[in-house]
């Protein structure tokens, strides 16, 4: 082998172990598009009272367990264009069809005590209600550090991260 082949050999295998790097760099990096066109992770709502959680993105794949609430937040962790990997707040992590989601966020509080909802988003001010333990909101938005949620009909601040669907960051490894 000449002195310039292998140099171009070099050269490719370097480059060849680049680009097997990327995936795993990209997935590191935050969110990314997915096939539906939204970032991935994301959060989203189960639509429906049951829902099929499968082992694969396909009818054809294993029943794995049933979700039995609706609204019930879960953050999509990868798709397919019909599929969608979805993470629980239970840390399950299973295959449903897009049908069965909704784009509009939920947050669950999954602590013991219930979580004081506040009437303005800054420490110390005055309790407008309490989220129950395993109680669902819907989520309103969050800026700065703070969610507003909606329990029934009573809107309140909570810590961003002190209820389950409120962090961007991936919930399930």
């Amino acid at each position: 082998m000449s002195v310039l082949k292998r140099g171009a050999y070099r050269r490719a295998a370097f480059l060849a172990t680049l680009i097997l790097a990327l995936p795993a760099t990209a997935q590191d990096a935050g969110p990314r598009q997915g096939p539906s066109g939204y970032p991935v992770p994301r959060y989203v709502t189960l639509k429906f009272g049951e829902v099929n959680a499968r082992a694969g993105p396909g009818d054809d794949h294993r029943l794995l367990w049933i979700y039995r609430t609706r609204g019930l937040p879960v953050q999509v962790v990868a798709e397919t264009s019909d599929w969608r990997r979805v993470c629980d707040p239970e840390g399950g992590k299973a295959w449903v069809h897009k049908r069965v989601t909704d784009g509009r966020r939920a947050v669950i509080n999954l602590g013991t005590r219930p979580q004081p909802l506040l009437r303005k988003p800054r420490a110390g001010a005055e309790t407008a209600a309490f989220l129950g333990a395993r109680a669902l909101a819907s989520l309103d938005r969050c800026d700065k550090g703070w969610c507003r949620v909606k329990a029934d009909r009573t809107t309140g601040w909570v810590r961003q991260g002190a209820l389950w669907g409120t962090t961007d960051t991936p919930q399930c490894r």
